[in-house]
């Protein structure tokens, strides 16, 4: 694969750790516009829930791959990969920095690394419904042990609850004949763009304390009236829009089966905490590269990130590369 030599901006770190801001801030000194990548902001109707950034909040920055999908439409990262690359292109052809915000996981690796996991070739939807119908009349333990049995090492990475990845997993290797594994290494892969990754941490204690005030706030704002609707529209069903954190909590909670609001809400605190440990530690073991910037010295911390960004910029004017 040959490197793209303009440059893509990327802003990774764990919930609530403050990307939106730094993102801003960045955006408005170099002139850029933001892509996010968190797959739950894909939708229209998660918003309080996913701490979607607000028109006040955007302070003017143009955005992209917001509140472009219904909740009852499905969306992987090789659909994500093309999108990005697209909207990428367009950035840099316009003269504009890309700044990638987030990213859920595989969605981020298939984009900086060029992963061939997905694609038209891996998609079959009559493989897709009749996994489907197995799911619903066989269960996920039996898909489970499938998968299991074929790439170990995808299982390992798969929880047997997440059955949109579960199905995923099972369509891509009945239509490649190859392990979804083997479809997601990039230990030797170049990265696509010439990239300068940025990663925000704190102090655990200081992470955790946010990210309880924050679901906190999300209730003041009203996340269980945007709840309560999603509810509605999906007539009960749990989709893979609404799998996420600070969603499927409420599901017992609506259909009855438990009555301690209170239980919700600290359930959403715990999920997010463990995320936010889970997030880090695969950005650290998959992610190359990586400048960490330490998010309680805010200040500090965009002064590095703009020394880092203009470094790239500098380097790319050296070489007579535009964006």
């Amino acid at each position: 694969m040959t490197r793209l030599a303009a440059p893509l901006i990327v802003i990774g770190g764990p919930t609530a750790v403050g990307k939106t801001q730094l993102s801003i801030d960045l955006a408005k000194r170099f002139g850029g516009e933001i892509i996010n990548g968190d797959r739950l902001q894909f939708y229209r109707g998660l918003d309080i829930g996913t701490g979607k950034v607000t028109l006040e909040e955007m302070q003017g920055v143009p955005h992209h791959a917001l509140d472009f999908l219904d909740v009852d439409q499905d969306y992987d990262a090789s659909q994500f990969q093309a999108l990005a690359q697209n909207l990428i292109r367009d950035c840099h052809a316009r003269g504009v920095l890309p700044i990638l915000v987030g990213g859920s996981g595989l969605y981020l690796e298939g984009l900086l690394y060029d992963l061939e996991f997905g694609g038209k070739a891996s998609h079959d939807p009559l493989i897709r419904q009749a996994l489907e119908q197995r799911l619903e009349t066989e269960g996920a333990q039996v898909l489970y042990a499938e998968l299991l049995a074929q790439d170990p090492l995808a299982a390992s990475k798969i929880p047997i609850q997440n059955h949109r990845r579960l199905l995923r997993a099972l369509e891509v290797m009945q239509v490649t004949g190859q392990k979804f594994s083997d479809q997601s290494q990039h230990e030797t892969a170049q990265a696509r763009y010439e990239t300068c990754i940025l990663a925000l941490d704190r102090p655990r204690d200081q992470l955790y304390e946010r990210i309880n005030a924050r679901v906190q706030a999300m209730v003041a704002q009203g996340l269980e009236a945007e709840v309560r609707h999603l509810y509605q529209v999906a007539q009960g069903q749990l989709l893979p829009s609404v799998q996420g954190i600070g969603y499927k909590e409420w599901w017992p909670y609506l259909a009855g089966d438990m009555t301690d609001r209170e239980a919700v809400i600290a359930a959403i605190q715990q999920n997010s905490r463990r995320y936010a440990k889970r997030q880090l530690t695969w950005f650290r073991n998959r992610i190359q590269g990586t400048h960490w910037l330490d998010a309680s010295d805010y200040e500090t911390a965009l002064a590095q990130a703009t020394s880092l960004v203009q470094d790239l910029l500098d380097k790319q004017a050296e070489k007579g590369g535009t964006l």
